[in-house]
């Protein structure tokens, strides 16, 4: 099974026609190795007959959209960015009264948690707006629901004394069968909306915008319109957090940016 640059360029313009999911500017490499995933799991032999499926069949369209926008995620990962994140940007939040966090192409929703816990701990949670983001509705569901498999605890709990927890993690959980559920006090500052950040606008002013390895999956085009989006949506001295693969340095806007903490990728509006 192997198909041109062409054919793929057909085929995400097509997509962009019909259903308005934009992924044109997706890294290439990217993009390709999860279609060819979604078509071998399905015994589909050729990208066009693909093509014409998605494109009559929503069902398998959404199928479609999970494979291609899902990221990799757990909580508290890179812990030293979360550690970065309370010791150099939260304590600097805590003197605004109201405070907005944007938390984009949040997968499901591991971040968010660490997020808010984090803001708990600090004892800014309830003066806090978590916005959390993504163009994959599926993901978008699990993080709402908040339920994790218990294996990943372990993991999950290291991970939380490595970024200073103050607390013991399984106070935010409750364990049933095989599954966890977070606290709802955790939920109850947090927004879940669909957002594509390919074509979608900036639709309100944060403290804080967070988005980590999202942008390793776009070409540098959608990188730097990503970037201008988070400019647009931060307010002045407003913080952004990027992944450890991620970086300004190619953005129209890295000059209107510093660096708070260079190894960690954190930044604060100019």
């Amino acid at each position: 099974m192997s198909f041109d640059n062409k054919e793929l360029k057909d085929l995400l313009e097509s997509i962009r026609f019909v259903y308005g999911y934009d992924f044109t500017d997706y890294a290439e490499a990217s993009v390709r190795r999860r279609i060819e995933h979604f078509m071998n799991a399905r015994k589909i032999a050729a990208l066009e007959k693909m093509g014409k499926m998605i494109l009559q069949d929503e069902k398998l369209f959404e199928e479609f959209i999970q494979e291609v926008s899902v990221t990799v995620t757990e909580m508290f990962r890179d812990p030293s960015f979360y550690k970065s994140l309370r010791e150099n940007i939260l304590k600097r939040l805590a003197t605004y009264p109201f405070i907005k966090v944007w938390i984009a192409g949040c997968a499901t929703g591991e971040e968010i948690y660490s997020v808010a816990i984090l803001l708990q701990e600090e004892g800014l949670l309830n003066r806090s707006v978590i916005y959390a983001t993504d163009i994959n509705q599926k993901s978008l569901q699990i993080a709402k629901d908040g339920v994790y498999p218990v294996e990943n605890m372990k993991t999950y709990t290291a991970n939380y004394q490595k970024a200073g927890g103050t607390g013991s993690f399984s106070e935010y959980y409750k364990a049933k069968y095989n599954s966890v559920m977070f606290d709802k006090s955790l939920k109850q500052n947090i927004v879940f909306a669909a957002h594509n950040l390919a074509v979608d606008k900036s639709f309100n002013e944060f403290q804080l915008v967070i988005c980590r390895n999202v942008l390793i999956y776009f070409n540098q085009q959608l990188q730097n319109k990503v970037i201008s989006l988070f400019y647009e949506s931060l307010c002045p001295f407003g913080f952004l957090g990027l992944g450890s693969k991620e970086s300004l340095l190619f953005s129209d806007k890295r000059k209107n940016f510093e660096e708070v903490d260079r190894k960690e990728k954190l930044f604060i509006k100019k």
